[in-house]
C-alpha cells in the first residue's frame, strides 16, 4: 500500500472517530435535555400525565362507533332510538361513578314533538314538457322534505322569493306584489345583509315557514348546494316544505336565463328583492308520522369539586347527543355530527371521574338532546338547571370534532384566565391551529349559544374537518379519526382542569 493511501485511510479513521464522538454527544444532550414537547409533558404533575395516557384513541373511537350505530337509529330527539341511546349513556355515567344530577337519575326529560318521513316523491313539469314527460327527482340526491313536514299531496306553480323574507318594517319584502296562494315558494337561506342583525329573526326556519304559510303557500322549498336532513322546525298542518339541490334549481331557473349561483350572487350584491313567478309546476307527495307527545332527554352527570367553598362553582362540558334520525328507510348516523363530540365529553368524564386529586371546582358533563331542532335541550337546561349546580362559571362545547388533524377554538374573550387555560393546555399538545373570539350568536350556533346568552363564558371546540356528508347518510364512523378524538379529549381535559383548579 502506498504512503499516500495509508495517509488517506488514517484520515478516514480519524473522521469516523470524530463522527462517532459527536453522535454520542448529541444522544447525551437529547436524553439530558429532551425536546420541548416531551419536557412539557414531563413537567405536568404525575396524576395528570397518568390521566392523559388513559385517554385512549381506540376507546374514544369505540364510544363514537356505538353512539352512531344503527342500534340508535340516528338519534332523533323524541324517537325511541334517541331514548335508547340516552339510557345507554346514563348507564355509562353511573358505571364511571359520576353523580346523578337529579333525584330520578341522570336523565332530564323535556317535551320534544317530532316527525318521521316515511315516503316522499317530487317531480317537475318544466316549460315545454307534456304531462307525461315530467322530470322525477331522486330523494336525498335531488330533494329532501324538511323533517318537520306534514303529510300532503300538493301540486302547484313555483314562485322565486329571494330570501323568503317579508319585513316591510325594515324596508324589505321578497313577497311584495306576488301572489303565492296555492303555489310553492323557492328561496335561499340567508338575509340581504348578514351584518344587519335586525334580519336575524327572519332567518330562523320557523319564522320563514310561518310567513310562507300565512301568505298561502303550499310549501317553502330551499335551494341548497345539496339537500340535507333538517329537523329544525315545527310541523304546520298541510304545509310541505323541502330542500332541492342547486342542480335542480338550475333546471327550474333555465327559463329565466340564469342559474342558482348567479341569482344568489345578485341578491347578495344588490341587497334588494329579486322575486318573480316561474312557469315550472311542482308536484310533491310526502307521508309522515307526527308524534306530538315526543319526549327528549338531557343526560347529566356530576363530579363535585374538592375545595369546600369553590366547589359551588361549576364547569360544564357539553355536546349535543342527537342527530336527524331515520327517514325514507335511510339512517342518518351523525358520526361526526355529533357522536364525535359526545364521545369526547364521555371520555373526559371517565378520565375526570378517576382523577385524584380532583380539581377545586365542580364539573358537570351534559349530553344535550334537541340541538338539531334548535338548541332545545340546552335551552331547557339553562332554564331548569339542577339544584346541585349553583353557579355556572364556564361552558365547554364540542360539536363535530372527529374529522381532521387540528383543533379550532372559538371562545369568549373574557375572562383572560379562560383563554390562558386552553393556551396553557395546548403547550403540551400542539393541537390548536386557529382561534377566534365569540362576539355574538346568530341562528346557526351550537349549544354553547344557550349559555353565552346567559352571560356564561364559553369555549367551542371544533376539528378542522373537512366534515364531509354533513346531515347525510354518509356521515358514518368510517370518516372518524380516532387520534383526533383522543387529542381533542386530552386538550379539553387539561383546559378544564387548569380552569377548574385555579
Amino acid at each position: 500500500m502506498k504512503k499516500k493511501e495509508v495517509q488517506m485511510m488514517n484520515n478516514r479513521n480519524k473522521t469516523s472517530a470524530i463522527i462517532f464522538i459527536l453522535s454520542i454527544f448529541i444522544l447525551s444532550v437529547f436524553f439530558l435535555f429532551p425536546s420541548s414537547s416531551f419536557s412539557a409533558e414531563k413537567s405536568l404533575p404525575s396524576y395528570l400525565t397518568k390521566a392523559l395516557k388513559k385517554i385512549n384513541p381506540n376507546e374514544v373511537y369505540e364510544l363514537c362507533k356505538i353512539i352512531s350505530s344503527s342500534e340508535f337509529a340516528g338519534r332523533l330527539t323524541g324517537d325511541e332510538g334517541y331514548t335508547k341511546a340516552a339510557q345507554w349513556a346514563a348507564k355509562k355515567f353511573k358505571r364511571w361513578n359520576l353523580q346523578p344530577a337529579f333525584q330520578a337519575g341522570f336523565l332530564q326529560p323535556y317535551p320534544s314533538p317530532f316527525s318521521l318521513i316515511d315516503e316522499a316523491e317530487m317531480s317537475l313539469l318544466l316549460p315545454g314538457q307534456e304531462s307525461h314527460q315530467v322530470t322525477k327527482l331522486k330523494p336525498i340526491e335531488d330533494f329532501l322534505p324538511l323533517l318537520f313536514s306534514d303529510s300532503g299531496d300538493h301540486a302547484g306553480e313555483a314562485v322565486f322569493v329571494g330570501w323568503g323574507i317579508s319585513a316591510p318594517d325594515l324596508g324589505y319584502d321578497d313577497y311584495a306584489g306576488l301572489d303565492v296562494q296555492g303555489k310553492f315558494v323557492l328561496c335561499f337561506r340567508g338575509t340581504p345583509n348578514p351584518q344587519d342583525k335586525r334580519f336575524q329573526l327572519h332567518d330562523e326556519h320557523r319564522h320563514r315557514m310561518k310567513v310562507a304559510r300565512e301568505k298561502g303557500a303550499l310549501g317553502l322549498i330551499y335551494i341548497y348546494p345539496n339537500p340535507l336532513a333538517n329537523p329544525n322546525g315545527d310541523r304546520i298542518e298541510g304545509f310541505t316544505p323541502a330542500i332541492i339541490s342547486e342542480k335542480i334549481a338550475d333546471l327550474i331557473l333555465k327559463e329565466k336565463g340564469i342559474n342558482a349561483a348567479e341569482l344568489k350572487k345578485d341578491l347578495q350584491k344588490y341587497q334588494k328583492p329579486l322575486s318573480f313567478p316561474l312557469k315550472t309546476k311542482i308536484h310533491l307527495q310526502v307521508k309522515t308520522r307526527f308524534f306530538p307527545e315526543g319526549k327528549g332527554y338531557n343526560i347529566v352527570g356530576l363530579i363535585p369539586g374538592s375545595h369546600p367553598n369553590l366547589k359551588k362553582e361549576w364547569l360544564i362540558y357539553g355536546a349535543h347527543f342527537d342527530h336527524c334520525g331515520k327517514h325514507l328507510g335511510q339512517i342518518f348516523p351523525g358520526a361526526d355530527d355529533n357522536a364525535s363530540g359526545s364521545a369526547v365529553v364521555m371520555a373526559i368524564a371517565q378520565a375526570m371521574a378517576r382523577l385524584k386529586p380532583r380539581p377545586k371546582r365542580s364539573v358537570a358533563f351534559i349530553l344535550f338532546g334537541g340541538e338539531e331542532m334548535g338548541l332545545q335541550g340546552s335551552q331547557y337546561f339553562v332554564a331548569h338547571p339542577p339544584q346541585k349546580i349553583e353557579t355556572m362559571e364556564a361552558m365547554f362545547n364540542f360539536d363535530m370534532v372527529g374529522e381532521g388533524d387540528g383543533a379550532i377554538v372559538i371562545h369568549s374573550p373574557q375572562p383572560e384566565e379562560l383563554v390562558h387555560s386552553f393556551q396553557k393546555a395546548d403547550e403540551y399538545l400542539s393541537l390548536i391551529i386557529r382561534t377566534a373570539p365569540i362576539r355574538g350568536v346568530g341562528v346557526r350556533g351550537s349549544d354553547y349559544a344557550s349559555f353565552f346568552q346567559k352571560g356564561i363564558p364559553c369555549i367551542n371546540f371544533i376539528s378542522n374537518g373537512p366534515h364531509l356528508h354533513y346531515h347525510l347518510p354518509g356521515d358514518t364512523i368510517y370518516r372518524i379519526n380516532p387520534d383526533m378524538l383522543a387529542a381533542m379529549a386530552k386538550l379539553a381535559f387539561l383546559t378544564g382542569y387548569f380552569w377548574a383548579n385555579r
